[in-house]
């Protein structure tokens, strides 16, 4: 039964079930194809933030039908309701699943630590799926997913948008062009610091919250919030504003995974890509003490990555917060306050979300860049929009952004490990700290299983 009214909307039952699949024809490219002659049906769950600007941006689509939304939050719903009378509203998006017959996709806006459990049900259904970054909360949802998106042969795409920008596919021509020869070293750093802060570095992110610790007292849950289905399969904690709503959540490990797996999806998604990088070797944790409830505000990261064919093996080093690369902190290159530096045999280059330069510049005067290997999309929603009816993959399938999205969390593990892991990614093992193995996954709370959900 989906909502019809707020006291619908406080009693939703967290028990419900996933109802049948639904089937969509197959084309030359592998994908289940939805045909271009009729409507796009899609149900978006998680309608605020993020979420909002998802719908936003697909709705704006002319094939496009609004035919469901869901969101724990009473406000975000009725706000998306205003301008899509006709869908259907669920607070819980297993009942959505209930009545998912008629639908073509879902998109995913949810929090990080119910990805998996809102993204499962439908590849199971075989429907298309848009998720927003991280695709997960940990490497083990990470590999389910991927796994089930290759079984249902749908259309997926992770939110990450600056994929899609001209900027990224002229960085990834040019490194793939051999602008500045082989890339064996490469450096990533952001500014941001999500996590267990001093109050300095509170004060510097502006953030809305200074937190050190869990607090011992909940707070009254408000009356427009579901909490126990925001919770999901995470533990079950009292309400708290430290937790609710976004961005709080981040930067506790039972919620999101701090700065890392966010910020994560977008800037390592420039060199996994260009550089063709895989599963790493393995990782090595660097910063302060771990903490058992907070991720960290600053640390390092530094993976090793095997040959990949012609490819040679390289090293990628990811900084967050106070930590910069050594360039930086010796002014060898601009001082941008988040970047990406590639070093080459031949040469670096440098980028951000928006531009790049090849360094050093007098080097680089005459220049000429390649060709684009591939057309930049009109929009990362369009991209995911227009594989659905043509069967062409998107940018950032599910094939290509799990094993990204693994990557990402494995800089935590070591850093919560306290140091070096080495990593078999065909056993999904780390095979010199049998303790480290612990984070790799997460127990979910009674009555969620991705297994049956």
């Amino acid at each position: 039964m989906h909502i019809k009214n707020r006291r619908d909307f406080l009693k939703v039952a967290v028990t419900s079930s996933v109802g049948a699949a639904s089937c969509i024809p197959t084309n030359l490219f592998g994908f289940h194809q939805t045909p271009a002659t009729r409507q796009l049906r899609i149900g978006f769950i998680g309608v605020g933030g993020r979420g909002a600007a998802n719908l936003a941006a697909i709705s704006a689509d002319p094939n496009v039908t609004v035919a469901a939304l869901c969101d724990v939050d009473q406000r975000k719903l009725v706000a998306a309701n205003k301008l899509h009378g006709a869908a259907r509203l669920y607070a819980d998006f297993r009942e959505l699943y209930q009545q998912a017959d008629d639908l073509d996709a879902i998109v995913v806006s949810t929090a990080e630590h119910t990805h998996a459990y809102a993204t499962m049900p439908a590849l199971r259904m075989k429907k298309h799926v848009y998720c927003e970054k991280p695709l997960t909360h940990n490497v083990v949802e990470s590999r389910a997913i991927t796994a089930a998106a290759k079984e249902a042969g749908v259309s997926t795409q992770m939110g990450t948008q600056i994929h899609a920008s001209e900027n990224y596919h002229q960085v990834v021509a040019k490194i793939q062009g051999g602008a500045i020869g082989p890339v064996r070293e490469v450096h990533v750093w952001v500014g941001r610091a999500w996590g267990l802060q001093s109050k300095a570095e509170a004060e510097e992110n502006k953030d809305r919250v200074y937190v050190t610790k869990r607090p011992s007292e909940g707070m009254p849950v408000p009356e427009y919030l579901n909490w126990d289905l925001w919770l999901g399969p995470a533990a079950y904690r009292p309400y708290h504003e430290i937790y609710f709503p976004g961005p709080n959540w981040y930067r506790w490990w039972e919620f999101g995974n701090g700065t890392m797996s966010d910020l994560g999806s977008h800037w390592n998604d420039l060199p996994y890509w260009a550089l063709q990088l895989d599963a790493p070797t393995s990782v090595d944790g660097v910063g302060p003490q771990p903490d058992p409830e907070l991720a960290p505000a600053s640390m390092t990261a530094v993976y090793q990555y095997a040959a990949r064919g012609e490819l040679p093996p390289c090293q990628l080093t990811w900084y967050q917060g106070t930590h910069k690369p050594p360039q930086w902190e010796d002014k060898e290159i601009p001082q941008w306050s988040s970047g990406v530096l590639f070093v080459g045999e031949s040469g670096s280059l440098l980028s951000d979300y928006g531009k790049h330069l090849l360094l050093p510049e007098e080097d680089f005067v005459d220049y000429r860049p390649p060709i684009l290997n591939e057309p930049v999309p009109a929009s990362h929603h369009q991209d995911w929009l227009d594989s659905i009816q043509t069967g062409s993959p998107t940018g950032s399938p599910f094939s290509y952004a799990g094993p990204l999205t693994e990557a990402n969390h494995l800089g935590n593990v070591a850093f919560r490990a306290g140091g070096r892991i080495e990593w078999d990614a065909a056993a999904m093992r780390i095979t010199n700290n049998e303790q480290a193995n612990q984070y790799l996954s997460r127990q979910p709370r009674d009555g969620w299983s991705l297994d049956t959900i």
